[in-house]
């Protein structure tokens, strides 16, 4: 069985975190699955390396700034891999490139191509857990991309759809969907499935919890998604080919 892991940045936010993280996806390797995860930047990694270049520049560069923003995955999926070589499984952490995701040249919001899944087949052959930093990937003409915030979802579910992995699990800080904020409102509900559609009008009111493009495609490979809380163990929410 391959399956496919994304960890947001609040997942990773400190060591305790990231070492919660890599124990839950050994323990799947130790069952003798093969495992994809991919890695967003941690905690407030994004908006520190915002206000940082802006105070360099208000007004860099876009391709300038894809270099320097898809730092911040890099770094979250080399601490990653160390924690999993940590607890003495195998692991190798690849940049967006170096796993072959290909898009197009609109920086800063750019879209996936194609991924060339070669490299990262090779290394789950070898018998390691591959970690992949979000949010990234390579132009035609070889330059660093990002796919706009919250892009490392739409990774983690292309590479479910090129991988033809079994599961693409979405780990984040809140154990599901819900119709309304559940951290603003204490009667939210939350939906154990729902379907891409509905998905999606959440999302064009302002629910946060999957990027649009994540699920549209979703819904293009047919792949059902679990959106799970990395701290709780509860159920989650399969988002899905469903009424």
């Amino acid at each position: 069985m391959l399956i496919v892991q994304k960890y947001g940045g609040t997942s990773l936010a400190d060591e305790e975190r990231i070492f919660n993280a890599a124990r839950r996806v050994t323990r799947l390797a130790q069952q003798g699955a093969q495992v994809v995860v991919v890695v967003s930047a941690q905690g407030d990694t994004t908006d520190d390396l915002i206000e940082k270049a802006t105070a360099i520049n208000p007004r860099g560069a876009a391709r300038e700034m894809d270099a320097y923003m898809a730092a911040g995955e890099q770094l979250s999926a080399g601490l990653m891999a160390m924690a999993i070589g940590s607890l003495g499984y195998p692991a190798v952490s690849l940049t967006g490139w170096q796993a072959g995701i290909v898009t197009d040249d609109v920086y800063g919001n750019a879209r996936i191509q194609q991924i060339r899944t070669e490299r990262i087949r090779q290394e789950l052959d070898r018998g390691k857990i591959v970690v992949v930093a979000g949010f990234q990937g390579i132009s035609p003409g070889g330059d660093i991309t990002t796919l706009g915030r919250g892009g490392s979802d739409t990774t983690a579910v292309a590479l479910a759809a090129y991988l033809q992995a079994q599961v693409c699990q979405i780990y984040t800080d809140v154990d599901g969907v819900y119709d309304r904020d559940p951290r603003r409102y204490a009667g939210a509900t939350r939906y154990g499935r729902i379907s891409y559609e509905k998905m999606l009008r959440l999302i064009e009111n302002g629910a946060q919890v999957l990027h649009d493009r994540s699920v549209e495609l979703a819904r293009e490979h047919g792949i059902t998604v679990e959106v799970l809380s990395a701290f709780t163990g509860a159920p989650g929410t399969l988002v899905g080919p469903m009424q």
